[in-house]
């Protein structure tokens, strides 16, 4: 039997991936963490994380995230920038083929977090870099002094909406749903600014503009109403979607795409481990992630012993 080039190789870097990372080094495994994207996920967006422990200030996603590789390279981890496009099982090891090439592992652990959702409206793809965000603290000194709409009303679409509250004129805050899923934390915050006002049960059905937006078109999902609301920006808030076509016929997924495990993350598949945002029933927060992660690793760790 080949030797395998690493004993874990870890898909996605953001506080999932890197505390899997994090403990397979420090149990002494070689480790490898492969990202397409940014290093540190979807979290260096955020302008500021208060429920994270340990930091009773906050800290800002950024940091956060740089603070977590920093740590992780210090233990010998490797860090990849290249894409998984598949996963085959040859000889009792995991073949991973990338965009960079192929490697083999004793032991797999998915943590490659979720693409951004899209509306399936008219201007939606038209207007992305002229008008419409993802990044509230990338793009928010362009909506300086003008209005803006964030779409989405759970603890993302507040953050990013108090956010840009403090460059923007007016900042309207979208939810579909008749109430707010952000936390009591930060609703509160969004109803007391006098520059942020919430629509609920309210849809966006059109973005429209010349080169830049100028307007969307909204409705009230209970009244069937629609109007015109006049923005020079819209932010989308409305959650992930798993990136999870490399694993189709591969591992069990749960109806909505999100990877099936058991407590210890174990998947259907002996040697790959999922954890964090990924993986069924998750409550989409870093904390929860990192701790995924760490139960990710340690399972990754006793399956390689008994191998």
């Amino acid at each position: 039997m080949a030797n395998a080039d690493y004993d874990v190789l870890i898909i996605g870097s953001g506080p999932a991936g890197l505390t899997a990372g994090l403990y397979c080094s420090r149990a002494k495994l070689k480790t490898v963490i492969i990202e397409k994207a940014n290093l540190g996920g979807n979290i260096i967006n955020a302008e500021v994380v208060e429920n994270f422990p340990g930091f009773p200030q906050g800290i800002s996603g950024a940091e956060l995230s740089s603070n977590m590789i920093s740590q992780v390279l210090g233990y010998g981890v490797e860090l990849k920038q290249s894409e998984v496009t598949s996963i085959g099982l040859i000889g009792g090891f995991k073949e991973i083929t990338a965009t960079d090439g192929q490697y083999l592992a004793k032991a797999v652990i998915v943590a490659g977090g979720g693409r951004r959702k899209k509306l399936g409206v008219p201007g939606e793809d038209e207007f992305v870099g002229k008008g419409i965000s993802f990044c509230a603290m990338c793009d928010g000194n362009r909506f300086a002094g003008k209005a803006v709409a964030v779409i989405g009303g759970g603890d993302g679409g507040l953050s990013e909406g108090l956010y840009l509250a403090k460059l923007a004129s007016k900042v309207t805050i979208i939810e579909i749903d008749s109430k707010l899923h952000a936390s009591a934390v930060l609703q509160e915050k969004a109803r007391v600014n006098p520059k942020v006002d919430i629509l609920s049960s309210t849809t966006v059905e059109e973005i429209s503009g010349d080169t830049e937006v100028k307007s969307i078109v909204i409705k009230n999902v209970e009244t069937g109403s629609k109007s015109n609301l006049r923005v020079s920006g819209v932010l989308f808030a409305i959650g992930l979607e798993p990136e999870v076509e490399y694993l189709q016929g591969m591992l069990e997924l749960d109806s909505d795409g999100y990877i099936v495990v058991t407590r210890l993350m174990e998947t259907n598949v002996p040697g790959i481990f999922a954890a964090g945002d990924i993986r069924s029933e998750s409550v989409r927060q870093a904390v929860a992630a990192a701790g995924d992660g760490a139960v990710a690793a340690v399972s990754a760790e006793n399956f390689i012993r008994r191998m």
